[in-house]
C-alpha cells in the first residue's frame, strides 16, 4: 500500500531543510568572495577557504542571528509590540510627562527640556 500523504507535509518536511542547507552553502560562497575581496586589502586579513566561510556564516548566525530560524525578536517578542508599549498606551498624560523627564535625565544627561 503506497504512503498516503493527504496533508502534503511529507514533501515539505524534506524540502525546507534541503533548501536551508543549499542556502547556507551558497551564502558560504558569497561570504568567502566578499571576505577575500574586501578584508585582505583593508585590514590585511588572510584569505579564507570556502569551508571557513561556511563556518563563519554559521558562527555569526549563532552569535548574532536568531537561531533556530523562524523565531524573531528574542524573548517576549509579540510581533513588534512589547509589554512596554501596552504600559505606555495606558498612562495618563501626567505619567507620560514624568516618564519623559526620567528618560531625559537617565539617557540624555546634557539635554534641556524642550517646549
Amino acid at each position: 500500500m503506497p504512503f498516503n500523504n493527504r496533508s502534503g507535509r511529507g514533501g515539505r518536511f524534506l524540502f525546507f531543510p534541503l533548501i536551508a542547507v543549499v542556502m547556507v552553502l551558497l551564502l558560504g560562497g558569497v561570504v568567502r568572495l566578499l571576505w577575500n575581496m574586501v578584508l585582505p586589502s583593508i585590514v590585511h586579513a588572510d584569505p579564507i577557504t570556502y569551508w571557513q566561510a561556511v563556518g563563519l556564516l554559521l558562527l555569526c548566525r549563532i552569535l548574532f542571528g536568531n537561531f533556530p530560524p523562524g523565531r524573531g525578536g528574542g524573548p517576549g517578542f509579540k510581533g513588534g509590540r512589547g509589554p512596554w508599549k501596552d504600559k505606555l498606551m495606558h498612562m495618563t498624560p501626567e505619567e507620560r510627562e514624568k516618564f519623559r523627564e526620567e528618560w531625559r535625565k537617565r539617557c540624555m544627561p546634557g539635554s534641556k527640556k524642550q517646549g
